[in-house]
């Protein structure tokens, strides 16, 4: 049996940030529905901007199963091969 103590303290980690690009112009947008309603239309809106506004193009779509579950290793992997940077979009 394994028991929680609520008053321990948090474990602090280590954050590394991706480098930021030094320029938009051209890169690849990856994109990760969450299947809530109006995500899909949500992450579209803001990709035609940045296509309009910096010449990007979506080159991978990803649909998770539900809102609550992660990207599968699989997509992970493709949008490491494919994209410069992902949005994962919400809803409602």
């Amino acid at each position: 049996m394994d028991l929680m103590d609520p008053t321990s303290s948090a474990e602090a980690a280590e954050v590394h940030l991706a480098a930021r690009p030094k320029d938009l112009k051209g890169l690849r947008i990856g994109l990760i529905e969450n299947t809530k309603f109006n995500s899909k239309a949500l992450l579209l809106k803001v990709a035609q901007r940045l296509e309009q506004r910096h010449g990007m193009s979506v080159t991978l779509l990803n649909r998770k199963r539900s809102p609550s579950h992660e990207v599968a290793a699989e997509a992970v992997q493709e949008f490491k091969a494919k994209s410069d940077f992902v949005i994962s979009g919400i809803g409602d």
